[in-house]
């Protein structure tokens, strides 16, 4: 029974545990965390997101999302527009 004990002390699962509860720094200390609200963008995420990520040449041309949404949408306003033959 004493040496079962010992290996289950012993047995790496235990040690993986205690290094998962150390992986946290002191410093870190979510209990004085003022402000926190749960759920605060969960409706944003139900919308969904698209992230496009543009090549630095690109987004050194757009000051911010909106110019760069306003430059689109002028794309696809001429897109489908009918073309004069």
């Amino acid at each position: 029974m004493l040496a079962k004990q010992r290996l289950e002390k012993e047995s790496p699962m235990n040690k993986v545990e205690s290094e998962e509860e150390d992986d946290l720094q002191p410093e870190y200390d979510f209990s004085q965390m003022q402000g926190g609200v749960r759920g605060k963008y969960v409706e944003r995420y139900r919308q969904g997101t698209n992230l496009v990520l543009l090549d630095p040449d690109i987004a050194a041309a757009f000051p911010d999302a909106k110019a760069v949404n306003d430059a689109l949408r002028l794309l696809l306003q001429e897109k489908q527009s009918p073309q004069p033959r």
